[in-house]
């Protein structure tokens, strides 16, 4: 797909049942350079053409690339990054604005969401989920039980919480650091929502599956696979719905660290979901100050290309959430 093609129309490909039932929106390559996804989102559209699967009840929309201009760049971002304070435009800016414009009202128009994507470094597929249920302001929920249920049938072990709130920790204190080095920052909370918590903010639920590694040649297969237990959990088509997993380890992220130099360095290669001990280091700062475990848990996304700044690596801590 060319850049001047990809500018131009987002392909959406949607399936109505004769009978009524929940409406499920399945996305891949919100990000360019994750492909996963279209490529499990593809196997699902071919089998729905050969009539090898059919959709009876509900209705199913598949969009195998979310952001086309950073799919036909092979690249994270087109001009930003679209999972970063998703919402209408009056007046877009850039891009990923006008895809927003589009992407949105489809958001709005389902009750339940499947989002595909990969990770840079090593690491084990995992699927993050949203908070318990609460009625609190920073992301009020009730559907943790169905979003519980459906984590544990997508066949991945590892279940985490917890972005938001950490999420807005972290912009919060990259917001105090930059002013007080008089430079200014997006301020606004809702820089950590994306297409899963857009969808909770209308009244969906949702989860982003982590199909692995980019190039790993198992994520696609990860993808199928989730997508065709969905659309079994919700009774979308006649698929019989395999049993969950009985080994989950259920994480919450606790705390997300940026890098602030581009000497900052990892003490080792890291990969998602590698064990840290309580004060084991874990970087360090270009001026030398060590960076060590606060406690015991795992560390999440460690990225030694990110960008001064931006986030660099997550923490997290085993979750006592007992799920539905």
């Amino acid at each position: 797909m060319s850049d001047v093609l990809a500018q131009h129309h987002l392909r959406v490909h949607q399936f109505h049942g004769l009978r009524p039932g929940p409406r499920l929106l399945v996305l891949g390559a919100v990000h360019g350079n994750e492909t996963a996804g279209t490529r499990g989102i593809e196997r699902v559209l071919a089998e729905l053409d050969a009539g090898t699967l059919r959709i009876v009840r509900g209705s199913v929309t598949l969009v195998p690339v979310t952001n086309p201009l950073a799919y036909a760049r092979g690249q994270r971002a087109g001009e930003r990054n679209l999972n970063r304070k998703l919402q209408p435009s009056a007046v877009p800016q850039d891009f990923e604005d006008r895809i927003a414009n589009r992407l949105c009202p489809l958001l709005d128009a389902h009750d339940a969401l499947l989002d595909l994507h990969s990770f840079q470094g090593a690491g084990e597929a995992f699927v993050m989920i949203g908070p318990e249920d609460n009625e609190g302001t920073l992301e009020p929920f009730a559907h943790a039980a169905m979003e519980e249920r459906l984590a544990r049938h997508l066949g991945v072990r590892r279940i985490v919480d917890g972005w938001l709130c950490v999420y807005e920790a972290g912009v919060a204190r990259r917001r105090a650091r930059t002013q007080a080095a008089g430079r200014t920052l997006d301020a606004d909370p809702n820089y950590g929502v994306g297409t899963t918590e857009y969808m909770r903010s209308r009244g969906g639920f949702a989860m982003t599956l982590e199909c692995g590694q980019h190039e790993d040649p198992q994520a696609p297969e990860v993808a199928y696979h989730a997508i065709r237990q969905t659309l079994a959990l919700l009774r979308l088509a006649p698929i019989e719905l395999q049993p969950p997993r009985q080994d989950h380890e259920v994480l919450r992220l606790v705390e997300a660290v940026d890098r602030l130099h581009a000497d900052d360095r990892f003490v080792r290669e890291w990969a998602s979901f590698d064990a840290v001990e309580a004060g084991e280091p874990i970087a360090v700062r270009h001026d030398g100050h060590l960076l060590a475990a606060p406690a015991a848990g795992r560390i999440v996304f460690p990225n030694r290309r990110a960008e001064p700044g931006q986030e660099w690596y997550y923490l997290a801590q085993p979750s006592a959430r007992r799920l539905a």
